[in-house]
C-alpha cells in the first residue's frame, strides 16, 4: 500500500533533530538523496513549516521549496533582487492543522460568494476560481499524492473573512494514522538542544 510505503521511506531515512525555540527542528536525507525539512510546535506538535530540496543535474544543492509554512522572506530594500512583487498582491500558503490541510490566501477582498472551490480528479488538483474572473489558483495536495490516496469533493470547504480565503481539506483517516506514527518517531530522535539544522549532506 502506498501508505506504508511512504511510511517505510520516512523511517529509512536519515534523520537529524534539533530543539530550538519552542520548535522540534527533523531534517531527512533520502537515499535518492533529496532532502526534506519539517519544524513542529513542541507544545501542539503541529507542523509549522516542510519544505523539500533536490540535488542539481550537476549534484549541487537546489533551491529549498516550501511546501507548508510561509513562502520563503522577499529580499530586503537595498539588496540585489530590485524586481519584487507587490505586497497587495494575493499570498498562497499552507498552514495545516491536526485534522485539515489548510491553506490561506492573504490580500482577496471580494466577498464569499464571488469564490468556488472544485476538484480536478483526473489531474489531482484543487482549483480556486472568481467569478469576476480576478483570482485563479491551481494547486495540489502532495501529502495525498505521495500516498496515492483519492481527492474527495466532501473533504475540501472554505471560509472568508478580513481578507483571507481560508480553504480546508479534511485529512482522511489514513493520513492521520501516519502523521500519528511519525511523531512517535520523531519523539523517540535525540535532538540536540541548539544550533540550527545541518542540511548539507555527509
Amino acid at each position: 500500500m502506498a501508505v506504508q510505503s511512504w511510511i517505510d521511506q520516512l523511517k529509512a531515512s536519515k534523520k537529524t533533530a534539533i530543539i530550538s525555540d519552542g520548535k522540534r527542528k527533523v531534517h531527512y536525507l533520502f537515499n535518492d538523496g533529496k532532502e526534506m525539512a519539517e519544524e513542529y510546535d513542541m507544545k501542539t506538535d503541529e507542523l509549522i513549516c516542510r519544505k523539500w530540496r533536490t540535488k542539481t543535474t550537476l549534484g549541487g544543492h537546489g533551491a529549498w521549496q516550501v511546501e507548508v509554512g510561509d513562502p520563503q522572506p522577499l529580499p530586503l530594500p537595498g539588496e540585489q533582487d530590485t524586481i519584487r512583487e507587490s505586497s497587495s498582491n494575493p499570498v498562497f500558503m499552507r498552514k495545516d492543522t491536526k485534522n485539515s490541510f489548510q491553506w490561506r490566501v492573504r490580500n482577496l477582498s471580494y466577498p464569499e460568494e464571488v469564490y468556488s472551490l472544485t476538484i480536478e480528479a483526473a489531474e489531482r488538483s484543487c482549483i480556486i476560481r472568481t467569478s469576476n474572473k480576478k483570482y485563479y489558483k491551481k494547486f495540489t495536495i502532495p501529502d495525498l499524492d505521495r500516498c496515492q490516496l483519492p481527492l474527495e469533493d466532501s473533504a475540501l470547504s472554505y471560509t472568508h473573512a478580513n481578507n483571507t480565503l481560508i480553504i480546508s481539506y479534511k485529512k482522511p483517516k489514513e493520513i492521520q494514522s501516519l502523521e500519528q506514527e511519525l511523531m512517535r518517531e520523531l519523539k523517540k530522535l535525540k535532538g540536540s538542544n541548539e544550533g540550527d539544522i545541518d542540511c548539507k549532506t555527509q
